[in-house]
C-alpha cells in the first residue's frame, strides 16, 4: 500500500473533503426517507464511516453519542459474527442491544460493511432514535424495570440485510415487536438506504482515485487528528482535574446517584476515570461501557478538539477508565433503556466540567471551557389515536431547547439546544400540531433560568400541551434534574435552573384551555400540580393540560462582577427579572429604568459583606481564582495555596439554601449547596453541589 507522503496535497484534500460529504449525503438520504419525527425536526440520528476494523473515519454533526458507540457496534459485531453467518458484500447488521454497543435499545444501529473489487475497504453506518422498539411502556422507555429483558427488544447484531436482500423473516419479527411498525420500518430502510447511498459514493471514489489511495488517506485523517490531538494535550498543564454530578429517582425510589471523573493529564496522554461513580442501580437509570465511552467522547471534542477533525485519532489519546458494576457500566442484565438520558448524560456533564477546568488553567486554551449546558434530559411520550382513529405515537423533543453554558469570554446561548448536538435542531410547534392531536398553549423562554454570572449561561424554555380532537392521549414523562441542578457553573457561576413538570387537571374545554396560560408562571398560578423527576404514566383527557420546563445553562464567574450594561440588556430582553439583577447580579435600577450606579456599586458590596458575615478586607479583582507562581490565587491577591492543594481549604465556605438563587433551582433532600469564597474580598470562586456529609472536591491539582 503506498504511504501518505506519496500522495499529492490537493488529492489528499480533495478525498478527506469527498469523505466528509459522503457523511452529510448519508444525513440527507436519511431524513428524506424517514418518517419519524425524531429524525425529521430534532435530527437525534447520526451516521458515519469506519475502518475495517472499526475505527471512526468521519461522523456527522448530529448527536454525537452515536457515532461514538457504532465503533463499539462494529466491533461488537466483528468479534461475535465475522465466522457465522460472516461478514459479506451486500450485508448489513442491526443492533439495539446495550451490551453490545448501543447506549440504550431505542438507538438502534444498522451498519454495512463496504466492498470493493470483493476486498472489505470499511464499514458504514447509521443510528437513529426509534419512536418504540417494544417492551413493556410505549416508546420503550422502561420505568418500573428491574432487568433488561423487560425494557425492549434485544438485537444483538443480526444480518437483516443478506447479499442485498432484506430478510423478510426477519424483518416480520422485528416489525412484530414494535407498537408502531410503519413508523420503525421506515427509519430502518432510511437507514439502509443512507448505508447504500455510502457504500456507493466511496466506491465511486475509490474507482477514481484508486482504492489504496482513498484507503491511505482515511487511515491518515485518523493519524492526522492523533497528532493534532496529542499536541493539543502537551500544550495543556500536567495535573489532575475532578467532577462530579448527581441524578435523582432511579424509576423505582428517589434515591441518590452520583458520577465522578478524574481527568489525569500527563504529557500527551489523558486519562479519564469513574472511579467513584456510585454502584449501578436496580431501575433503568444506568449505561453500560459503551455509553460511558460514547458520553465521555461527546463532551471532550468541544473543548479539546474544536479545530481538529472528529475520529478515531482524537480517542487514541485517551484510556476510559470504569470499574464495572457502576452506573456508568453496568453489569449485565441491569436495566438501560433510560442510560442515554440519564448515566450517559452525567458522564457528559462531568468530563465537560472537568476538561473546562483544565483548559482555564492554560495559556491559549482558555477560551474553549464553559460551564456545563442544559445539564438534563426530560422525555415525553405521547400515544392513544389520532384525529383519523389510527394508531398514534410520538416522543417530543422540544426538550432539547434548555440553555447553553456559558463561556469565560462570553454568555451561553438561550434555547441553545444540547450539548450532544453540534448542529441542533428543535421541531416547530405547527410541524408538532401536525404530527399529532394535540395542541400547545406556548413554548417560550423562562426569566431567570440561565445561571448567573459574569458571563450569563443560555436561558432555558417551557411549554404546555393538551390533547385536541381526540378524548385522551396516554402520556409518559420521566427524566432528572428538577431536584438537581445539573447545570453547574464554573469558578462562581451560578447553577442554571432546575427542570420542572406541572400538570393541570380538568382545565376546561378546547376554547379555555386556549386562553389558559402564556407561560410556565401563568399555568403554575392556575393551579397546576407540581410533578417530580419521573412522573411516569399518566392519562390526560381533553380538558388537561401537561407542560414541562428545561435546565438553563451555568454561570461563569461571580456574578457581581458582571457588566451592568449586560443586565439591563437581558432584563430588556426578559431573560433577567429585576428582582433577580438585584439578588443575584447587585444591579439596582432607577426610577426611568437605567441603572443606578452608586446605588449598584453599594448594594454589590453589600452582597460581598453578607457572604463573608464581616466587611471584606479587600477590594475585589477584576477576575476570580487565577494560577500564578505556582501558587492559586483570587483576583484580588489573596494566597490560596500552591497549586498541588486543594485551595477550597484556604477559602470561606458556607451552605446556602436553594431559594438564596430564585425560584427555579431545587436540592434534593441529601444535597445542598455550598459556597466557596475569598476569605477577603467577598468574589464567589466556586459554588459546589455536594452531599451533606460530602468533602468538598479537590477539582484542580496541577503538576501531579
Amino acid at each position: 500500500m503506498s504511504s501518505a507522503a506519496a500522495i499529492d496535497p490537493i488529492t489528499f484534500e480533495v478525498v478527506r473533503n469527498k469523505l466528509a460529504a459522503i457523511t452529510e449525503e448519508q444525513a440527507i438520504t436519511l431524513k428524506s426517507v424517514s418518517g419519524s419525527p425524531v429524525v425529521t425536526e430534532a435530527t437525534d440520528f447520526n451516521n458515519g464511516l469506519y475502518l475495517p476494523d472499526g475505527s471512526i473515519v468521519t461522523m456527522g454533526p448530529q448527536v454525537i453519542f452515536h457515532t461514538g458507540t457504532m465503533s463499539t457496534v462494529i466491533r461488537s459485531i466483528i468479534e461475535n459474527f465475522s465466522e457465522n453467518p460472516g461478514i459479506r458484500e451486500g450485508d448489513m447488521f442491526i443492533l439495539n442491544d446495550p451490551y453490545r454497543g448501543a447506549i440504550h435499545q431505542p438507538d438502534v444501529s444498522i451498519v454495512a460493511p463496504v466492498f470493493h473489487g470483493g476486498r472489505q475497504v470499511a464499514w458504514a453506518g447509521s443510528c437513529a432514535h426509534q419512536l418504540d422498539v417494544g417492551g413493556m411502556s410505549f416508546g420503550s422507555w422502561a420505568i418500573g424495570a428491574t432487568e433488561i429483558q423487560q425494557e425492549a427488544m434485544l438485537l444483538p447484531g443480526i444480518r437483516l440485510v443478506e447479499g442485498g436482500v432484506l430478510r423478510e423473516d426477519l424483518w416480520q419479527m422485528i416489525m412484530g415487536m414494535t407498537r408502531l411498525p410503519h413508523v420503525l420500518g421506515l427509519d430502518l430502510k432510511a437507514m439502509i438506504a443512507a448505508n447504500n447511498v455510502a457504500a456507493n459514493r466511496l466506491c465511486a471514489l475509490m474507482d477514481k482515485y484508486g482504492a489504496e489511495t482513498v484507503s491511505v488517506i482515511m487511515v491518515e485523517e485518523i493519524d492526522s487528528s492523533e497528532r493534532q490531538m496529542r499536541q493539543t494535550l502537551l500544550e495543556l498543564p500536567d495535573g489532575v482535574y475532578r467532577a462530579r454530578d448527581y441524578i435523582e429517582h432511579d424509576g423505582h425510589e428517589n434515591r441518590l446517584y452520583e458520577v465522578a471523573v478524574t481527568a489525569t493529564k500527563k504529557g500527551d496522554s489523558l486519562t479519564l476515570d469513574m472511579t467513584g461513580t456510585s454502584p449501578q442501580a436496580p431501575g433503568f437509570i444506568n449505561c453500560t461501557y459503551s455509553g460511558m465511552r460514547g458520553a465521555a467522547l461527546t463532551g471532550l471534542l468541544p473543548i479539546l478538539a474544536p479545530t481538529i477533525r472528529w475520529n478515531e485519532g482524537v480517542i487514541r489519546a485517551v484510556e476510559f477508565v470504569a470499574p464495572e458494576g457502576i452506573l456508568c457500566n453496568a453489569s449485565w442484565p441491569a436495566p438501560i433503556s433510560s442510560g442515554t438520558i440519564s448515566a450517559a448524560w452525567i458522564v457528559q456533564n462531568v468530563v465537560v466540567a472537568a476538561l473546562s477546568r483544565m483548559v482555564a488553567c492554560s495559556s491559549g486554551h482558555e477560551a474553549d471551557g464553559q460551564a456545563v449546558t442544559k445539564g438534563h434530559m426530560m422525555v415525553l411520550t405521547l400515544a392513544g389515536q389520532d384525529r383519523d382513529g389510527g394508531p398514534f405515537g410520538t416522543f417530543l423533543l422540544d426538550s432539547t431547547a434548555g440553555g447553553g453554558g456559558a463561556f469565560p469570554d462570553h454568555d451561553g446561548l438561550d434555547g441553545s439546544g444540547d450539548y450532544c448536538v453540534p448542529r441542533p435542531a428543535i421541531a416547530n410547534v405547527e410541524a408538532n400540531e401536525a404530527n399529532g392531536p394535540f395542541l400547545y398553549l406556548y413554548r417560550s423562554f423562562v426569566p431567570d433560568s440561565g445561571g448567573p454570572g459574569r458571563t450569563r449561561g443560555g436561558a432555558g424554555t417551557s411549554l404546555a400541551i393538551a390533547p385536541y380532537e381526540t378524548d385522551g392521549l396516554h402520556a409518559m414523562m420521566l427524566g432528572h434534574g428538577v431536584e438537581v441542578p445539573n447545570s453547574i457553573g464554573l469558578f462562581g457561576g451560578q447553577p442554571g435552573s432546575c427542570g420542572s413538570n406541572f400538570l393541570r387537571r380538568d382545565a376546561g374545554d378546547a376554547a379555555g384551555i386556549a386562553g389558559l396560560a402564556a407561560s410556565m408562571e401563568d399555568l403554575v398560578q392556575a393551579g397546576a400540580e407540581k410533578l417530580g423527576a419521573k412522573p411516569g404514566h399518566m392519562m390526560l383527557s381533553a380538558r388537561d393540560v401537561l407542560g414541562y420546563s428545561f435546565q438553563g445553562g451555568g454561570g461563569y464567574g461571580d456574578p457581581l462582577s458582571r457588566d451592568v450594561e449586560a443586565v439591563l440588556a437581558d432584563i430588556r430582553d426578559g431573560h433577567v427579572s429585576p428582582e433577580a439583577a438585584r439578588l443575584q447580579y447587585g444591579v439596582v435600577l432607577a426610577a426611568d429604568g437605567g441603572v443606578d450606579t452608586p446605588a449598584t456599586e453599594a448594594h454589590r458590596d453589600e452582597i460581598r459583606s453578607e457572604r463573608l458575615g464581616r466587611k471584606p478586607a479587600a477590594k475585589p479583582g477584576k477576575t476570580g481564582l487565577k494560577i500564578g507562581g505556582g501558587r492559586f490565587r483570587c483576583g484580588c491577591g489573596k494566597d490560596l495555596g500552591a497549586v498541588r492543594d486543594n485551595w477550597k481549604t484556604y477559602a470561606t465556605t458556607r451552605a446556602v439554601p436553594a431559594e438564596n438563587y430564585g425560584p427555579h433551582l431545587r436540592t434534593h433532600p441529601d444535597l445542598e449547596l455550598r459556597e466557596h469564597l475569598c476569605g477577603d474580598c467577598g468574589t464567589m470562586l466556586e459554588i459546589e453541589v455536594v452531599r451533606h456529609d460530602e468533602e468538598a472536591l479537590h477539582t484542580i491539582a496541577l503538576g501531579v
